[in-house]
């Protein structure tokens, strides 16, 4: 089984998301009490947008394992199966308090994000609020977040702040895992034709 999970992660790393699927089905199959491998498949059907399946599968993780550190990604299926409200309501459930402040932030970017669906751009902006985060510039989630306040700056209409906001993230971007650089770009009218390239 943990062969098929090194697998996953490999060919979800390689954006090979029906290979991902093959091998975290087996390893289901194979150990279906284990907690990782009911994740990983939860992963793969997240990243393949079967918000559903996804949701069966953290659920049942979190049923086997007693962890709530999924919360997040739940959230978010809840809102990618259109249930906002559902989805609300699952992020101020007590459970939120367990959360390590990575998955707190997480978890607010997504509220964040439901807010924007539903058009309440202060609330979404209050959402990305954390105090504990104020002094945290350079954790690996930090980017993240900084990002998602950019979004809704620019939801506002302000976009100095969009501006100011774009560059932590990007200062903060260690690993490049936002696209930070290029809406700064965007921001300052600079126009990148990458067929030139």
């Amino acid at each position: 089984m943990a062969k098929h999970l090194v697998m996953v992660a490999a060919l979800l790393e390689a954006e090979d998301l029906d290979g991902a699927l093959a091998h975290a089905e087996t390893a289901v199959r194979r150990a279906g009490r284990v907690p990782a491998a009911r994740e990983a498949l939860g992963m793969v059907a997240y990243r393949m947008g079967d918000f559903g399946r996804a949701l069966s599968e953290f659920r049942t993780v979190k049923r086997l394992s007693g962890s709530n550190h999924l919360l997040p990604l739940m959230v978010d299926c809840e809102r990618g199966l259109g249930r906002h409200e559902r989805a609300l309501d699952l992020a101020a459930s007590p459970e939120v308090g367990s959360l390590a402040i990575e998955d707190r932030v997480e978890l607010a970017i997504v509220v964040s994000g439901i807010r924007r669906d539903l058009g309440h751009v202060d609330a979404a902006a209050v959402a990305l609020q954390i105090p504990a985060t104020k002094l945290a510039r350079r954790q690996p989630w930090a980017a993240r977040l900084f990002y998602a306040q950019a979004e809704v700056e620019l939801d506002r209409g302000d976009t100095e702040a969009a501006h100011r906001l774009f560059s932590l993230a990007l200062d903060a971007d260690q690993d490049l895992m936002t696209d930070a650089g290029d809406r700064l770009a965007e921001l300052d009218g600079v126009v990148i034709d990458w067929a030139d390239e």
